[in-house]
């Protein structure tokens, strides 16, 4: 997974799969999803992102 941050348009883009996108879908006005062929989620982009700190936590295993 990668995240990138475009200052100057304030947009988030967190890339989850390298795969070609095949369809876009908007979720709302500022959010949008792209898919592969197959329908797996290959990205997504956030308008209006207003990041000024970012933090990360990652989860191993299953907690259950």
């Amino acid at each position: 997974m990668k995240i990138k941050y475009f200052e100057d348009t304030d947009t988030a883009l967190i890339e989850f799969s390298e795969q070609s996108v095949h369809e876009t879908k908007e979720i709302n006005e500022n959010i949008y999803i792209d898919l592969d062929a197959n329908g797996s989620l290959v990205d997504i982009t956030i308008e209006h992102a207003n990041i000024k700190e970012l933090s990360f936590q990652q989860v191993s295993g299953d907690s259950a």
